[in-house]
């Protein structure tokens, strides 16, 4: 069983327009329409089991009618492969009341972004969204490391991962971009072995360039197949949770470059699909 961590999906009606903005911002060609049935049809055709579409909160304001569409429109889907996480910003005021909100539809977790919300990973504000999660069970996945599209400050430093754990010691937290996105080395150095989880998200393999445009200047930055490996071994392949990125990533050519990397049979199947399982709590579940 596959299981994609790491995907994003936009309603229908600004789909074309946010994955254009990003996709010409990050230099990156999308490789699905960037909507729900997109991302379904990629899911079939790749024997993808579960994706995991993870929203990212820009206004507060944004926050009730967000998680909304998360539990009345997404939610049930399940049957179909689709476990959408909530959201949340740290400008929110109501935040236990939200995250309760969401856990008791069933929600799995939520995501932060850190980057787009212009926020430190351990500002006060977010420690508060990661102890309250953390306190209702409820997994939190962060974007880690620099943003490609927003060039300049990182919000999300393996620094701020590091005071995040002494401050909360969060039990459920998924650091996407292998816990650092183009910080590797320190990741490598200071975070591998820590108690969290790394997605592969947009880590690995290549990234075509956006028609029309020149190749992105972080194409070589991606880790190499021996980088990759020895991080995953590092950290631990039981805490490596697979996750493309998608539309930013093929799901299919994802797996297979995975495949291929160097990881044993056990390795993978560990995280192609079962760490996830096991942290999503699918025991009995089948799409």
């Amino acid at each position: 069983m596959i299981i994609d961590m790491h995907t994003h999906i936009f309603p229908g009606h600004i789909a074309e327009k946010t994955i254009n903005k990003l996709g010409a911002a990050a230099h990156i060609r999308p490789h699905t329409d960037g909507t729900l049935y997109g991302l379904l049809v990629s899911m079939r055709h790749h024997g993808i089991a579960y994706s995991v579409p993870q929203p990212a909160v820009t206004n507060p304001n944004s926050v009730e009618h967000l998680n909304n569409t998360v539990i009345e429109k997404l939610l049930p889907l399940q049957s179909q492969g689709i476990l959408p996480f909530g959201g949340m910003h740290p400008d929110y005021p109501h935040v236990r009341q939200e995250l309760r909100r969401l856990k008791s539809a069933g929600v799995k977790g939520i995501k932060l972004h850190p980057a787009y919300q212009r926020t430190d990973l351990d500002d006060p504000k977010n420690l508060r969204i990661l102890y309250e999660a953390s306190d209702l069970g409820l997994i939190v996945l962060t974007h880690a490391g620099v943003d490609i599209s927003i060039n300049g400050y990182d919000y999300a430093s393996v620094e701020h991962v590091l005071h995040v754990l002494k401050e909360v010691a969060p039990q459920k937290l998924v650091l996407a971009h292998m816990g650092g996105w183009g910080n590797w080395a320190q990741v490598e150095s200071d975070l591998a072995g820590a108690p969290v989880w790394l997605d592969t998200a947009f880590t690995y393999g290549q990234m075509d360039p956006y028609p029309g445009m020149e190749p992105s200047p972080h194409k070589n930055t991606v880790l190499a197949p021996a980088d990759f490996l020895r991080l995953c071994r590092k950290h631990g392949t039981s805490r490596i949770l697979f996750g493309t990125d998608s539309p930013w990533q093929d799901q299919g050519d994802y797996v297979e470059r995975l495949r291929a990397i160097g990881l044993t049979a056990a390795e993978q199947e560990a995280v192609l699909g079962k760490n996830a399982a096991k942290l999503l709590d699918l025991s009995g579940a089948a799409p």
